[in-house]
């Protein structure tokens, strides 16, 4: 049998993503990739991959998958649980956290608590063909991935590797900062001056919510009306990944990984590259506030979370994974028996 991972359940929707497509845009093909770059890179570390190898991305509600054969190292950045592995025994991996697991053992992962999206990484990679260069997973588009399309029962994810050597697994050297309470950072533009001077300033001083219209395309932002000066329609430009677009209603969109390639609605401004993970693992429901930076402030920014990236990669650390606490055995055993008054004697 193929190594492989194979679906036993689906989980809510769960894509294979790497770093996406670049080079495109202008044929109109999005960039793609996944919505929480930090988790990917993390993820991938962990297994020994490079940054942008192909991993699973993980929305709301995670799969539960089997590995068909050989064996396999994972490991999940993200997920607040982390992994429950059922095989010769059962045990739980804490996120941030690799694990070797072998035909036959069985990996769940369970909802994602407060956050929207996790990732699974797998050493090697997903054997996945390329298409535009790319394993990112397009749904829209039906191309990228797994059959252009979200994980379904009955498939078997195929892997590059199809044994793993047994070796000392690694772990984070800090806790993964989810960062839900932070404000999200962003340049103002391309299109600020089609917008009144209160709309501008109603967009970094409000707090506005995730509305349930939240997908990887992007999150529409519930809260007070951001009023254009004019017309709100403009001939249509260029888009990227954090552009917050402002239609006629006055709610403001937040475009994200699938993002289309032009818009027609003015862009008030652009959330900053280093911050795109930041409202890309927050839930509908969830508040996001936002601040404003100049463009060379924002290039500073991601420079510095890049040099943090790599010091997170180079510090991994070695960790003792504990003996899995057997419940079935524990529970069948008789531990009442013998057991007497410590204060009045047997």
């Amino acid at each position: 049998m193929n190594p492989g991972l194979a679906v036993v359940a689906p989980g809510l929707h769960s894509t294979i993503q790497d770093f996406g497509r670049r080079g495109y845009q202008s044929s109109g093909v999005p960039v793609c990739g996944p919505l929480d770059r930090i988790g990917l890179t993390l993820a991938n570390g962990l297994v020994g991959n490079a940054a942008g190898e192909a991993a699973l991305e993980i929305l709301v509600q995670g799969p539960a998958l089997e590995v068909a054969a050989g064996s396999a190292r994972l490991a999940l950045v993200g997920n607040q649980g982390g992994l429950s592995i059922e095989g010769g025994s059962t045990r739980t991996i804490p996120p941030g956290q690799s694990v070797r697991v072998v035909r036959g053992d069985r990996v769940r992962v369970g909802p994602l608590g407060a956050v929207s999206c996790a990732y699974l990484a797998v050493e090697g990679g997903f054997a996945v063909p390329l298409c535009f260069g790319s394993a990112a997973t397009y749904t829209r588009g039906a191309f990228g991935g797994l059959h252009g399309r979200a994980i379904a029962l009955g498939d078997v994810l195929p892997l590059h590797r199809d044994e793993v050597e047994p070796r000392a697994e690694l772990g984070l050297a800090e806790d993964f900062e989810l960062g839900l309470d932070r404000p999200i950072r962003v340049v103002l533009g391309p299109q600020q001056d089609h917008f009144t001077e209160e709309a501008v300033e109603t967009l970094l001083s409000a707090e506005f919510n995730i509305s349930a219209q939240a997908d990887r395309m992007g999150f529409r932002l519930d809260g007070p009306r951001l009023a254009h000066r004019g017309d709100y329609n403009i001939v249509s430009d260029g888009i990227v990944a954090g552009a917050i677009q402002v239609p006629g209603s006055g709610q403001p969109i937040v475009l994200l990984a699938d993002a289309q390639t032009t818009g027609g609605y003015p862009k008030i401004a652009t959330v900053i590259s280093a911050d795109l993970p930041l409202i890309g693992r927050r839930k509908p429901g969830t508040a996001v506030r936002f601040s404003a930076l100049n463009q060379a402030e924002a290039e500073i920014v991601r420079r510095s979370q890049e040099q943090w990236l790599k010091r997170q990669i180079a510090g991994l650390r070695p960790v003792n994974e504990r003996p899995a606490l057997d419940l079935a055995a524990l529970y069948a055993a008789n531990l009442i028996d013998g057991v007497v008054d410590a204060v009045g004697g047997p």
